[in-house]
């Protein structure tokens, strides 16, 4: 995974030229009212400050969309020459409306930031470790102030400083960051399938995992392009075939899915469980859970939380399922070379009864599964190696194969397919592909000794079966349309037509807009559980502290002072970043969220109570000082990484960009009301007053967090959304009935 690190590590440098143009512009302000006489004129001080959020405020309004057309690496690197060609401007600066130019420059680079970056690393980190990823663009936005404040600290100690260095030395991270983009991030792989460059999506994602067997993901980024299908959770037994008796009260066998181990002759097979359809799981892990804990809390949050509860203890970083379970797919015939992309579109040409009874259309070939059957009866006859078969361009291992491949696809899940058939009023025999996602579920009682025997071992162990988990869902590519043009078989559309639908249409479907409800929201409250306002009075409170009376007997002086205290500020933040890195996929985004607002509002209740209540200076500020501290570390652990990392993770391949745009708006606009109405609050309520408004949005916060969000730790994004939109129709079903 070494490889997603690095690509993540470098696109995060991007949040550290956001972070270091916020500090750099709070320390050089202080220099540019007095070149420009801007004392008498406060609205224009507030301008310069505020150009760069009404920047990044603008180009939010379309860049989500222009990421989907475009792609996520191209607006990248657009980000680092706004950087670079800002700075440049700031540091030419010949009066005060060419640096109010540099300044919007430079929030139209922000913006591309903020919205970009975290879609991009969501899409190319690996599941098991995506909470820490994208935890990256904290940590290096804080440690861009840091390291702002202490250049801005520097040469705010020489004699006569200047404040276009301060802001033109941007230029030199920015050209960092341009070449990072140009020359080492890769375009992310799932906008490559949704517009079918299936080739480059390929090595893309190999030098990503670094390995070269990448079909498992490849087939996963193909079923994440479609959005609203018609998915039903049910319930499996898996193990050998010849193991699954009648003592399991299974379904007919002609339902069952056969499996192909990585030996020769090894086949696995899953059945469902009678009676195990539809909301089996949900009915029996989720609704149990949502009595005890009220009806309030969302159905989806419940759904989410029964997969998780019901995960193996083995861990996810491989599924305990089948050791090799990536080559179930397996040929048993010499390996083949497929290549789909958009210059390659050559079907295979085999002969395959049409859904509809139609004769075979060339045309309408699948490039992506094999056809070398038409029927569960046939495969069991021939034996192993003529199931169905993803590929995508990925080479097609033999049962003598180089060594497992991976049709996992991240948290323990595993993605299959299986081709059911049903007979018309004639007699022909129709079908179609259902794909599914597998996951184990642990109940302790669902396996005896191993849970499968390893090839090559001595044999001797009780081989056993599993129970699973499965989301039952139509293929990405084998539309509804296709079907009413009398497609052939499992034909299937390009992705590229896949993505094409009416955006307008995806965003009104039911799960996309419970994910928009939860992220906007999440946006909505980050920016009004009071981070400015503790950030605006946190000099005020380190000055009460004594720390500026001890910075002075230094000989510094208070704008020195001041820029001094914001860099010990940031730098708290840092060590609390990095525990939140650690925990974000261990713990879950959740389970942070609800445990860190709480400090919030202890912490805000106590700067309430310390304005309040007449006491000791040094007591008020040693307990204003204690509070702070505990804010910030506990706001950067969880409310100010994980509204961004679930807005990535939450919505659909097609719609990301737009949806993530949607949240990032929301995100500013909230932003530019705090910022402005904090002056007119502190002067209207007092200072007790904010703090106590600011804890009351946090309590809702909670609550909102406790009865709306899921836990998305460990899952890989096309689960993720699947899920949501399960979770939207059973809630509509819940209020319908």
């Amino acid at each position: 995974m070494s490889g997603a690190v690095l690509v993540a590590v470098a696109a995060a440098v991007g949040n550290l030229l956001q972070g270091w143009d916020n500090a750099t512009i709070a320390g050089a302000v202080l220099y540019i009212k007095k070149e420009f006489n801007l004392e008498s004129n406060p609205s224009m001080e507030g301008l310069i400050v505020a150009m760069s959020l009404i920047g990044a405020t603008l180009i939010t309004t379309w860049s989500g969309g222009v990421a989907d057309w475009l792609g996520r690496r191209p607006m990248l690197i657009l980000s680092s020459i706004l950087y670079f060609v800002g700075s440049l401007v700031m540091l030419w600066s010949p009066n005060v409306y060419v640096l109010l130019l540099g300044r919007l420059l430079d929030g139209f680079g922000v913006g591309l930031v903020v919205t970009l970056v975290p879609i991009y690393i969501s899409e190319t980190a690996p599941p098991e470790i995506r909470g820490l990823l994208n935890t990256l663009p904290q940590f290096t936005g804080s440690g861009g102030m840091f390291l702002s404040y202490c250049m801005v600290f520097g040469m705010s100690l020489m004699p006569s400083p200047s404040w276009r260095l301060m802001l033109g030395v941007l230029f030199v991270p920015s050209l960092v960051f341009f070449f990072l983009t140009i020359f080492f991030l890769p375009e992310s792989p799932r906008w490559l399938v949704s517009k079918g460059r299936m080739l480059e999506a390929k090595r893309v994602l190999q030098r990503l995992r670094g390995r070269e067997d990448v079909s498992g993901e490849m087939a996963l980024l193909v079923e994440g392009l479609g959005i609203g299908g018609e998915t039903t959770i049910e319930e499996y037994i898996i193990g050998p075939a010849d193991e699954v008796g009648d003592d399991h009260d299974l379904a007919v066998d002609k339902d069952q899915i056969k499996l192909y181990g990585a030996e020769e002759g090894l086949t696995w097979v899953a059945r469902p469980v009678k009676g195990g359809s539809t909301v089996s799981i949900m009915s029996r892990h989720g609704s149990t859970l949502s009595k005890r804990q009220g009806s309030l809390i969302d159905p989806l949050v419940t759904l989410f939380g029964s997969v998780h509860e019901k995960m193996p203890d083995t861990g996810s970083m491989r599924s305990a399922l089948f050791p090799h379970f990536g080559s179930m797919f397996s040929m048993g015939g010499q390996p083949r070379n497929e290549e789909w992309d958009e210059e390659n579109l050559v079907g295979e040409g085999e002969d395959y009864p049409s859904d509809r009874g139609e004769d075979s259309d060339d045309d309408l070939h699948s490039p992506l599964i094999s056809r070398q059957t038409t029927s569960m009866e046939k495969d069991m006859e021939t034996g192993p190696g003529t199931l169905s078969t993803f590929r995508h361009g990925s080479q097609v291992q033999g049962a003598h194969g180089e060594g497992p491949g991976s049709m996992g696809i991240g948290g323990g899940w595993q993605v299959a397919w299986k081709w059911t058939e049903r007979e018309d009023e004639s007699g022909q025999k129709e079908g179609g592909f259902k794909r599914i996602y597998l996951h184990q579920e642990g109940f302790p009682g669902s396996r005896r000794g191993s849970i499968v025997s390893l090839p090559g071992g001595d044999g001797t162990g009780e081989t056993d079966f599993v129970q699973a988990a499965a989301l039952v869902s139509q293929p990405a590519l084998y539309s509804k349309d296709l079907l009413r043009e009398h497609a052939v078989g499992p034909a299937m559309v390009h992705p590229s037509e896949t993505a094409k639908a009416s955006i307008w249409h995806d965003l009104h479907d039911p799960g996309v807009k419970r994910a928009l409800f939860v992220g906007v929201g999440l946006q909505i409250l980050q920016q009004f559980s009071g981070i400015n306002g503790v950030l605006y009075y946190t000099p005020q409170i380190l000055e009460q502290a004594g720390v500026g009376i001890l910075l002075s007997n230094l000989g510094i002086s208070s704008s020195s002072a001041s820029l001094l205290i914001s860099a010990l500020t940031t730098f708290v933040m840092l060590p609390a970043i990095a525990v939140a890195m650690r925990l974000m996929d261990l713990s879950g985004r959740r389970t942070l969220l609800l445990t860190t607002i709480p400090i919030l509002i202890a912490s805000l209740l106590v700067l309430v109570i310390s304005n309040l209540v007449d006491m000791n200076n040094m007591v008020h500020a040693v307990l204003s000082t204690i509070s702070v501290v505990l804010y910030f570390c506990f706001f950067v652990m969880g409310f100010g990484p994980a509204p961004n990392i679930l807005c990535s993770e939450i919505f659909p391949t097609r719609v990301r960009g737009i949806c993530i745009a949607i949240c990032a708006l929301t995100f500013w606009i909230c932003d530019i009301i705090v910022t402005y109405s904090l002056p007119v609050l502190l002067k209207s309520i007092g200072l007790a007053g904010v703090f106590g408004m600011y804890a009351i949005v946090c309590c809702i916060s909670w609550v909102f967090v406790y009865l709306k969000v899921p836990e998305t730790k460990g899952m890989p994004l096309e689960v993720i959304t699947e899920f949501f939109s399960v979770g939207a129709r059973q809630a509509e079903a819940d209020k319908t009935n």
